[in-house]
């Protein structure tokens, strides 16, 4: 089954996630541009890209790519906490954005159940 990814309540939450972390990294040091800059940034690309990259295969197929932003996703959480324990980010931002990414890793592991069991079916 295809899926078109703009329709996908995970791929919204993605994005949304990308542009918080995008306008969260441009008051970063500029040391960390090419360090935690950058990984951030590209984690955080790296979510919604995968989820409209797999859209267009086979089910299982997406699954795989569902489960690259998955890992993505946790990715960016532990960066997001060393941005917090190097005092780049206040604690209520850090938390803000914290639960949206974990609200993203329960949604799409959900989705990732659920096409899993229309393939044992």
């Amino acid at each position: 089954m295809r899926h078109n990814f703009k329709n996908l309540k995970i791929w919204i939450l993605a994005m949304d996630i990308t542009k918080d972390i995008y306008k969260l990294t441009s008051i970063f040091p500029k040391s960390e541009i090419y360090g935690l800059v950058s990984q951030m940034n590209r984690c955080s690309v790296s979510m919604p890209s995968n989820i409209a990259e797999g859209s267009n295969r086979g089910d299982k197929h997406f699954q795989h790519y569902l489960n690259i932003s998955l890992g993505s996703s946790f990715e960016l959480q532990t960066q997001l906490l060393i941005a917090s324990q190097n005092d780049y980010l206040s604690k209520e931002k850090t938390d803000e954005i914290e639960n949206k990414i974990i609200e993203f890793q329960k949604m799409t592991t959900g989705f990732i159940n659920k096409i899993d069991n229309n393939l044992s079916s």
